[in-house]
């Protein structure tokens, strides 16, 4: 597993930061939307980006953010990539990426073969992909329910810009999912947590030991 790279999203306490740095973490998730139980304001936010060391990655999660509301974030806080984790459209994700100038990373649910051609669609316009479970009928959230979906339907496929895969991942069936799917990225929000937007540090060093073993 060594050379897997991995994000761990929701991060609401500054400890978390020390403690994805330790495990070997590339990439710190924040997540700016108020239904979630990790959901930031953005002056808690703005004093956990400015901890983070250069080279560990910072994303911001948004879900179908305005200009107005992204304009606000990005005032406020520092940031390395915007995920989209909403219904935005390829054309949507190009807009933000030529207004912002950062990288675009967009979340796609996958629940069965009929989710893919709208992968490929996206992967057109943003830099990465984030592959994660669709969301189940009327949930609150689009993201972070702890659920996998099958990981064969994505087995061996390949995009035109760089992929992540996330749902439902823990310490103990990342190593599984990365054999399954060959992810060489990986996103972790639920499957570290003690409870919903509390990040464990044993449970996030569980999981990086398991990608470096």
């Amino acid at each position: 597993m060594t050379g897997t790279r991995f994000k761990v999203c929701g991060l609401t306490d500054p400890a978390d930061i020390p403690a994805a740095i330790l495990a070997g973490a590339s990439y710190v998730g924040f997540v700016f939307f108020p239904r979630s139980p990790r959901h930031l304001d953005l002056a808690s936010a703005a004093a956990m980006t400015a901890s983070v060391p250069r080279g560990l990655t910072r994303v911001a999660l948004t879900v179908n953010a305005s200009d107005a509301e992204l304009d606000a974030l990005l005032e406020a806080v520092p940031l390395d990539m915007l995920q989209l984790h909403g219904t935005e459209t390829p054309l949507r994700v190009a807009e933000v990426r030529d207004r912002y100038g950062l990288p675009v990373m967009k979340a796609v649910g996958v629940g069965d073969e009929a989710d893919l051609p709208a992968v490929s669609a996206l992967a057109e316009v943003a830099d990465q992909l984030l592959i994660d479970a669709k969301p189940p009928e009327g949930a609150a959230l689009p993201g972070g329910n702890g659920l996998a979906f099958d990981w064969r339907l994505i087995a061996g496929r390949r995009w035109t810009c760089p992929w992540m895969l996330a749902g439902g991942l823990t310490p103990g069936n990342v190593v599984e999912a990365v054999r399954v799917t060959g992810a060489t990225q990986v996103d972790v929000s639920s499957g570290v947590e003690s409870a919903p937007g509390v990040k464990d540090p044993e449970r996030i060093a569980a999981f990086g030991a398991a990608l470096s073993g």
